[in-house]
């Protein structure tokens, strides 16, 4: 592994990244053809946070949090720093220091595998994080690892630049060069759903707007107006 810090890459269209953000994961992760989304594992720090940003990324190890400090530097405004780890491991490697930090510096919101703490200075502060686990053990500053390399993030390969999307429903992340088709058709997606949805609220059945009746006859399904004896 080189122990580097790349300054220079191409994000990914912040106008965009803002749609995608105002359609929520689930939407983009299915607009997406259902790729992107990293391990369900990756909770909020607390509920109700939601971050749409570009990938500023950290490769760490297990318990030290020296290069996420060397990463503050690198973010811009309307970043998201996505930290991946070099082994498994839930120690607290982010807190409210490092997230005062950030948000001084217009960060949207950090994705790390592995814990964080000050849960509830994070929802104070309205910073929002979404981590493996939340622990109160402290981390080192002792080993190099680099910024702004490709780095796994929770089963998801991430390159600087990338959108990332997140909210209660998890993460998602699209590369820059798909994100306008993804938001296309996730804004497409969403309006569809705004249709049926009122018919929901009017009363339909989802077996009759989805033309499912013919479907469960074919496979099989019995309606009986009465249980069936022993």
């Amino acid at each position: 592994m080189k122990t580097i810090v790349v300054r220079n890459f191409e994000r990914a269209d912040g106008s965009v990244v803002k749609r995608l953000g105002a359609l929520g994961t689930s939407t983009v992760h299915e607009a997406y053809g259902r790729f992107g989304l990293m391990k369900p594992y990756l909770r909020p720090a607390w509920a109700g946070g939601e971050a749409a940003g570009t990938a500023v990324t950290v490769l760490a190890h297990p318990g030290d949090n020296w290069m996420i400090h060397v990463a503050v530097e690198q973010c811009r405004p309307g970043d998201i720093l996505v930290v991946g780890c070099s082994a498994a491991n839930t120690d607290g490697m982010f807190g409210d220091l490092l997230a005062t930090s950030l948000m001084a510096r217009g960060v949207k919101g950090l994705i790390i595998d592995a814990g964080a703490r000050d849960a509830k200075a994070l929802r104070e502060m309205g910073f929002p994080v979404w981590s493996k686990a939340i622990s109160a053990k402290g981390t080192v500053k002792a080993a190099l690892g680099a910024v702004n390399v490709p780095v796994v993030c929770a089963g998801v390969n991430v390159i600087p630049g990338d959108a990332v999307i997140a909210d209660d429903d998890g993460v998602v992340v699209v590369r820059p060069k798909d994100a306008a088709e993804v938001v296309a058709k996730g804004e497409k997606r969403y309006a569809d759903e705004e249709g049926k949805r009122k018919q929901l609220a009017a009363g339909v059945l989802g077996l009759d707007m989805y033309n499912m009746r013919e479907a469960l006859k074919k496979a099989g399904l019995v309606y009986v107006d009465e249980p069936e004896s022993d």
